[in-house]
């Protein structure tokens, strides 16, 4: 299967009544964004705030850290100590409380891809060491309750009637110390100091030291998953970010999810880089540089308006020579950390989002850039996209730099992004400075 190569010097043309057309030069979608309607609000009033007592800052939702137990075992936990952050690995339920998570990883309660999926189509097994931590939980009183009542949880709410065997438990065991959909969990369900239910802790009101945690956390779980499973050459990793973004709880976490897949859009986007491996450079960071449409950057990231997507987008380049997340130095990481906060930061967390990470599939022989979408999920696909794919968005790529851009602004000014982010015009031209290809690199 094979995919024309576009201009992406037609990706973004404006019409004489001042409608702007948008092409994706890695997906091919359509977007326009027609004049006078992105003065509309990002986010709709969720009705009155209720005033927050003060057992909601541990119990609003089950996964908040008064509520330990209502989610399956824990893989592992980062820790705040004197030396720095620590990652502590398959407690107990009797450990629990011996130290404060700032970030737990938990399996999903619901895979979507199940552990069953991989056992009855690939014959996989769960690793030495997930069958010892696994039978030591079940030989441990708590955790055996813990986890029985963690699968008849599973069970009800999937529709089963009687009272489930204790074979018919353990059967579903195995899922929740060796599955592949793992949840990566934020300790604060609302602001430290909240007044009411609408000050909700997110991505951006973490601090960028926190932040970096969060993601030096989730890539630890990436790494994890990818070794363990050998037949998966991929782990999805997303966020969602309130409920019209498919969040089911108003609480920051994350998401890792290991297909037998590389996805239909890494598929479209490997085909054309077979074609110009450098086309991350030409359609992403140096078109976007030409338009005026880098919103910032530091030495090792990069993020510019997204074009041509359903939703809009910004999009956070790493600039690293080095393609796995799990591969990079701590500093790159933290670098790509600070400006992901900062897009968030400036975004607010009253508007729903998505977060989606893309990066080199293991099994690819090309090179592809860390890179992370976020998109701002502030309108509802109807019968005009449906009837013609063509998606129309409220805000233009200059309407999205202009908001970000002095929301980013005041935020460094007021010193709650890292200091070190160069904004809009502060960047410099940006011409391959993505160092992924070897060639230009």
């Amino acid at each position: 299967m094979s995919f024309p190569l576009p201009s992406y010097r037609d990706a973004l043309s404006t019409m004489a009544d001042g409608t702007i057309k948008q092409v994706n030069p890695f997906s091919g979608t359509q977007v326009w964004t027609v004049p006078g309607r992105g003065n509309r609000p990002l986010s709709k009033p969720s009705g009155e705030a209720r005033p927050v007592r003060e057992e909601d800052f541990t119990h609003a939702c089950n996964f908040c850290e008064g509520k330990l137990l209502a989610t399956p075992p824990e893989k592992s936990r980062m820790v705040r100590t004197d030396a720095g952050w620590e990652i502590l690995r398959n407690q107990m339920p009797h450990e629990l409380e011996a130290t404060r998570a700032q970030f737990r990883r938990v399996p999903n309660l619901f895979e979507i891809v199940s552990y069953q999926y991989w056992k009855e189509n690939y014959g996989y097994d769960m690793s030495a060491a997930q069958r010892e931590h696994m039978e030591h939980y079940l030989a441990d009183h708590a955790g055996r309750e813990h986890i029985f009542q963690i699968v008849s949880t599973r069970l009800k709410a999937s529709g089963f009637a009687d009272e489930p065997t204790e074979e018919e438990l353990l059967s579903y065991v195995p899922a929740y110390f060796a599955g592949g959909h793992d949840v990566i969990i934020g300790r604060r369900h609302f602001v430290d100091g909240a007044e009411n239910d609408s000050q909700l802790a997110g991505s951006g009101t973490l601090d960028p030291e926190e932040h970096a945690a969060f993601i030096t956390f989730t890539i630890d779980a990436l790494r994890d998953l990818v070794d363990e499973n050998r037949y998966s050459p991929y782990v999805v990793v997303f966020q969602n970010w309130l409920a019209p973004a498919g969040a089911s709880f108003n609480h920051l976490h994350k998401q890792l999810v290991a297909i037998d897949e590389r996805g239909v859009q890494a598929e479209l986007e490997i085909s054309k880089l077979r074609q110009n491996v450098n086309m991350y450079n030409e359609w992403g960071v140096n078109y976007a540089s030409y338009h005026n449409l880098v919103v910032a950057e530091n030495e090792d990231a990069i993020v510019v308006v997204g074009i041509g997507h359903r939703y809009p987008t910004l999009s956070v380049y790493s600039k690293s020579p080095v393609c796995e997340p799990w591969l990079q130095s701590e500093r790159e990481v933290r670098n790509m950390s600070n400006l992901l906060h900062a897009v968030h930061a400036a975004t607010g967390t009253e508007v729903s989002t998505n977060e989606e990470w893309h990066y080199r599939p293991v099994d690819l022989d090309l090179p592809m850039p860390w890179r992370i979408n976020i998109k701002w999920r502030i309108s509802t696909l109807a019968g005009f996209e449906g009837g013609t794919k063509i998606y129309v968005n409220t805000l233009s790529p200059f309407d999205i730099r202009d908001r970000v851009v002095s929301n980013m602004y005041r935020l460094r000014d007021e010193r709650r992004i890292d200091q070190d982010i160069r904004i809009a015009t502060e960047c410099a031209p940006a011409r391959n400075t993505l160092r992924y290809n070897p060639a230009v690199g």
